[in-house]
């Protein structure tokens, strides 16, 4: 790779930004994405557009990713970016540590290691409590860092053992260190429970989009309001709008005629709360025998075998599912164009982009309950939407059925919702945001 060159790049101020996990293949193998396509083709998301909305307000983003597939720093473009990732080397002692961890986000022992005993059951869970801590190579990113001339860090999540690495290393390079919550409310290993609050005192801001994750920090880790900033994830406005919807239709093989309900996300039965969006469709279609209805899924994610299981164990009709990561971004706008109603069952959420590209392109919105999207239809269907309860299929039922037998009623809750991404998420009003509040705001762990 050739030395990259800061000349230009130095006039304007530039971001750190680091992802959550241990290993950016932890992220791309489990939905079925290589690095290659993760640098030439991926977008959208909330990294991407915090990316493209910082640029468009004169800030210069590099993302940095930890990989166990580089052996020295190596860089590429985000070709729709144009953004530089810097990819670094997992250190050795992680090496060491993951090759006897084989599912390191398990939630149990058993997810985590398998069947141990003995010894093992003693030792292992101590070793899955450090390795996160040991995934980030501090000296090489410190290194890199300078050589990009970043002033100031970012990381995805606050409730992970990396914030608190670069926290650290903020202190001893007296850079300041931020994050985002983008779901993360939940801590992995015990090493984070006498950290963290030592950690959030130290940085320099949060980014909370959400209100009741907002009160969570607050009361919970006693973090000053004035260290919190309320920005939402953005959307870029010019890549999302209806098509024509026949041609669309035509070429999923979707009746003119018939009424269709879409999502698009990663396939996870639990999280993402398809095992209700499904108890929900079976009850759309009970009640209206005769009519034509469609329920489109776009997206692929680690429950793809699961729910291609449980739609043929249920015998459901009408699914039509794009199972794959679909990675050119201007086919989803084209998908969701063929649709009448956008639905995100999901139990747990940060702040999802997902009804945002939804609302974008002008559908109305039947959501749960999960924090962050009561933020984004924060005044119900005067925000495009209605709110259900989590985890209740017969409510979502009855919200899509609503939505499905009152078409005017959901092409006007459609027009509230573009107006409602117009208002507040626009590439520029959220990167104005975010340069003020990342370059201005009081460096607190300084």
């Amino acid at each position: 790779m050739e030395d990259y060159t800061l000349v230009s790049t130095q006039l304007k101020p530039t971001i750190a930004l680091l992802h959550w996990g241990d290993l950016i293949e932890d992220f791309l193998d489990t939905i079925g994405v290589s690095f290659e396509a993760f640098c030439n083709e991926m977008t959208g998301g909330w990294m991407f557009g915090y990316i493209d909305a910082l640029q468009l307000v004169g800030v210069r983003t590099v993302l940095f990713c930890i990989s166990a597939r580089v052996t020295e720093p190596m860089r590429y473009t985000h070709e729709p970016t144009g953004a530089t990732i810097c990819v670094l080397p997992a250190p050795r002692i992680y090496h060491v540590a993951r090759r006897q961890i084989p599912n390191p986000y398990g939630w149990t022992l058993k997810e985590v290691f398998g069947d141990i005993r003995g010894i093992r059951r003693i030792l292992l869970p101590i070793l899955k409590d450090i390795a996160p801590y040991l995934a980030t190579p501090l000296r090489m990113l410190a290194d890199e860092l300078r050589r990009e001339g970043c002033q100031a860090i970012l990381c995805q999540e606050y409730e992970y053992a990396r914030f608190d690495a670069c926290v650290l290393l903020g202190q001893l390079m007296r850079l300041p260190v931020f994050a985002t919550f983008q779901g993360g409310d939940w801590q992995m290993s015990r090493l984070e429970k006498p950290l963290r609050p030592l950690t959030l005192r130290a940085c320099a801001g949060l980014i909370v989009a959400t209100r009741t994750e907002a009160e969570r920090v607050r009361t919970h880790y006693r973090v000053p309001s004035a260290k919190l900033a309320r920005i939402f994830n953005p959307i870029d406005l010019a890549m999302w709008g209806v098509t024509d919807r026949s041609e669309v239709r035509a070429a999923l093989g979707i009746p003119i005629n018939a009424q269709v309900v879409v999502y698009h996300g990663r396939i996870e039965l639990h999280r993402k709360g398809l095992d209700i969006l499904m108890d929900a469709w079976e009850q759309i279609c009970r009640d209206r025998p005769g009519r034509e209805l469609r329920l489109l899924l776009i997206g692929t994610g680690s429950d793809a075998i699961e729910l291609h299981r449980r739609i043929t164990a249920m015998q459901l009709r009408g699914v039509l599912w794009v199972d794959e990561y679909v990675l050119d971004r201007a086919a989803i706008p084209r998908y969701l164009s063929a649709a009448d109603v956008y639905t995100l069952p999901s139990r747990h959420e940060g702040f999802p982009v997902a009804p945002l590209e939804a609302m974008a392109c002008g559908l109305p919105i039947v959501a749960a309950d999960a924090p962050g999207v009561s933020d984004i239809i924060e005044n119900g269907e005067a925000s495009g939407g209605l709110l259900v309860p989590r985890g209740d299929a017969a409510a979502l039922a009855l919200a899509l059925g609503r939505v499905l037998d009152d078409q005017a009623w959901g092409r006007q809750m459609g027009k509230f919702a573009r107006r409602r991404v117009e208002d507040c998420f626009s590439l520029k009003t959220v990167g104005k945001q975010l340069r003020d509040f990342l370059l201005d705001a009081p460096k607190a762990n300084l």
